[in-house]
């Protein structure tokens, strides 16, 4: 692959050297191939950061989320005891309304309807 004329190597020959050594006309520059790895070496570095912070962003966000889920659900299971209780306050309450209504007659029943349009204004007061 050398050629040699007159006992030299060729002007070829002492560049390619140059080249495969990593100096360029004895100054110590890099080769083009060299100074282009570098450059794509630190555009992937670059590149990895920001993947990097990326997931560790997102992964915040899942530890974020994943807490206001437990939150969530921890609100919804008292919401549904506190519902089951005030079922049971008002079934309790029905059926003393119902004995009540049993025993007493008319009277009882226009208090309860009384009543009743009372609760209904008051909200409708509240809502307005």
């Amino acid at each position: 692959m050398h050629q040699r004329h007159n006992g030299k190597r060729s002007n070829n020959d002492n560049m390619y050297n140059n080249l495969e050594s990593g100096t360029r006309g004895g100054r110590g520059a890099m080769s083009s191939n060299e100074t282009n790895a570098n450059i794509m070496e630190t555009q992937n570095n670059d590149r990895i950061s920001e993947l990097s912070e990326q997931v560790a962003r997102l992964k915040g966000l899942t530890v974020d989320i994943g807490n206001e889920v437990r939150e969530q659900n921890s609100l919804l299971d008292n919401m549904g005891d506190g519902f089951s209780s005030v079922g049971d306050m008002l079934k309790g309450s029905l059926n003393r309304i119902g004995t009540m209504l049993e025993r007493g007659g008319a009277k009882h029943m226009c208090y309860l309807v009384g009543f009743v349009v009372f609760v209904m204004v008051f909200l409708y007061w509240l809502v307005k």
